[in-house]
């Protein structure tokens, strides 16, 4: 089953863009990735081609139908969207609003951006003047993290390893961004009795400037964006 019939399917098919762009992203992984390998089969691959696609052009990608037609389990499925997603070289992003959509917190969506505007503000004016400028938190990890918490605080159940896998990270890192983020918005999330001074973090920053490397020693190489990646994970880094 090709891309253009899986996009029948969901309902993509007037799309014309999405498919075009799908079909494109296709050849390129029938170029970069032999299937046996990464262990995602034909349909997989062209159903998460079909919502990178979708994804990238703002178009409404249902995830539980595709889920369906992989024949594969949710979790299975996401891994595998996150495999090839980093493997094309595709910035991921991950929206506020998505994350409480799917794990039923919409209540939380204002909560969740003002703490991580907070926690940005607080973790750049901790930084030396000569880094500030390239501190940069794009990556999904900070999004996640930040929901997480917000979650936490207001007793709102969500699956930690689901969310893990929606962002494309590491258990590692995802833990590391936690233990910075609470401590230095204790007063916005609740989860820590005692305030810290952000300039007592420099252990959890040490610990983050390494995870670049870690992470890539995890999955074994590294995609087009890794020299960003490893600016972002954490703690910014200096150009």
């Amino acid at each position: 089953m090709d891309v253009f019939e899986l996009a029948k399917k969901l309902a993509l098919s007037d799309s014309k863009l999405v498919v075009q762009k799908a079909a494109e992203l296709r050849r390129l992984c029938d170029v970069q990735f032999d299937s046996s390998v990464i262990g995602v089969g034909e349909v997989a691959k062209s159903l998460i081609c079909l919502e990178i696609a979708a994804t990238r052009l703002g178009v409404i990608f249902d995830r539980s139908s595709a889920v369906r037609l992989s024949g594969m389990s949710e979790r299975a499925y996401i891994r595998s969207y996150n495999s090839l997603h980093n493997g094309l070289g595709v910035k991921m992003k991950i929206d506020v609003r998505e994350l409480a959509i799917q794990f039923g917190c919409v209540c939380i969506i204002p909560l969740v951006r003002d703490g991580l505007k907070l926690y940005k503000d607080r973790f750049v004016s901790s930084l030396p003047v000569s880094r500030r400028a390239s501190a940069v938190f794009t990556r999904p990890v900070f999004t996640a993290v930040a929901f997480y918490l917000c979650a936490k605080k207001h007793k709102l159940k969500v699956d930690k390893l689901k969310l893990i896998e929606l962002c494309g990270t590491s258990e590692s890192e995802f833990s590391s961004v936690y233990v910075t983020m609470k401590d230095l918005c204790h007063d916005v999330f609740g989860v820590a009795k005692e305030k810290k001074d952000p300039k007592e973090l420099q252990s959890n920053r040490d610990l983050l400037d390494v995870l670049p490397s870690k992470r890539k020693a995890e999955e074994g190489g590294s995609s087009d964006d890794g020299a960003e990646d490893t600016r972002l994970a954490g703690s910014p880094q200096p150009k």
